[in-house]
């Protein structure tokens, strides 16, 4: 095929302006609707590492505690401000850094390890646990109650 031919092909299979809008807009439309059913936890439309009873299980133990190493972000994004002010103000944020560093390595190891008990007690059979499901539960405990994918079926304090 010429070059020529090759251009007059690309425009004929490339449709109207109002058609590409309109597959845009089906296109967005269908993809609003899996990221609304992946975030109200249709197990379809979860992400690989979410998938399973295991996982889900693991979510709402997370979801139903409260998590100091939640706060992480937000007071880690604090002491970098204040890592601005004086320098007599710096030694003390950067001993709170690692101080806070050290709180979020003990609580990520008591997570995992808590989440991991609980799974092999109501899941004998399963062949998740380990350090990858203490990690999923670790990496879910950090993030923001709100930023959470999925979103939280539990509320805090609830029995799971």
């Amino acid at each position: 095929m010429t070059g020529k031919e090759a251009r007059e092909r690309r425009k004929a299979n490339k449709g109207s302006k109002t058609d590409r809008k309109q597959a845009s807009a089906e296109r967005r439309a269908a993809s609003a609707d899996r990221r609304a059913r992946m975030l109200a936890g249709e197990d379809k439309y979860l992400l690989p590492r979410d998938k399973g009873p295991v996982r889900a299980f693991a979510r709402d133990l997370v979801d139903a505690r409260r998590n100091l190493v939640g706060l992480f972000m937000p007071l880690a994004l604090l002491l970098i401000f204040a890592l601005f002010l004086s320098p007599a103000v710096q030694a003390f944020v950067t001993l709170a850094m690692f101080v806070m560093m050290l709180f979020m390595v003990i609580e990520g190891v008591f997570i995992g390890r808590q989440i991991n008990n609980r799974v092999r007690e109501r899941f004998p059979d399963t062949a998740d646990g380990g350090f990858k499901l203490g990690w999923y539960a670790f990496v879910r405990a950090s993030q923001l109650r709100k930023m959470r994918a999925p979103k939280p079926r539990v509320d805090r304090g609830a029995a799971v």
